[in-house]
């Protein structure tokens, strides 16, 4: 399975709008997602403080969004180019493979490998910064199937 060209130019003209907030959504959803579902908290535990605006949470939710500057970037070969990402995810941090959620109903196309509170907390955070119409084109792509590899 591989993105249409048309899916392709939406998730770079919509990265292209969201990227230079980047680091401020990923904290904020970060955030967002810690206190919605608590039961994540379990995967920061070695944090000392988790609380929103902490240095750990700032610092992590620009991470996250490097990971999906990673992904527009290769998003011709999604499968191969965040294969690394998918590993560490998978078996090294043992993320629960329920916790993610590519291109569903709650994401959108730029949320590609993110968790699945994650992605519904950038959401929330997207359209608060860009609140006349960031999310409609790339909102449209979901539903698709995963590709083969990108699931942990």
């Amino acid at each position: 399975m591989s993105l249409s060209v048309k899916n392709k130019d939406t998730v770079r003209a919509f990265w292209a709008k969201v990227s230079p907030k980047a680091a401020d959504i990923g904290a904020d959803a970060l955030c967002r997602m810690l206190v919605v579902y608590p039961q994540t908290k379990t995967y920061f535990s070695h944090w000392k403080d988790l609380s929103p605006g902490s240095a750990p949470v700032m610092m992590h939710g620009a991470v996250i969004m490097q990971g999906v500057a990673d992904a527009v970037a290769k998003i011709d070969n999604l499968t191969d180019g965040l294969d690394q990402l998918s590993q560490l995810h998978a078996f090294t941090l043992r993320v629960d493979p329920a916790n993610f959620k590519v291109w569903t109903e709650e994401t959108s196309s730029m949320n590609l490998t993110l968790t699945l509170n994650v992605s519904d907390c950038s959401n929330d955070t997207i359209a608060s910064i860009f609140p006349t119409g960031a999310l409609p084109q790339p909102h449209g792509g979901h539903g698709q199937p995963v590709p083969q590899g990108l699931q942990p």
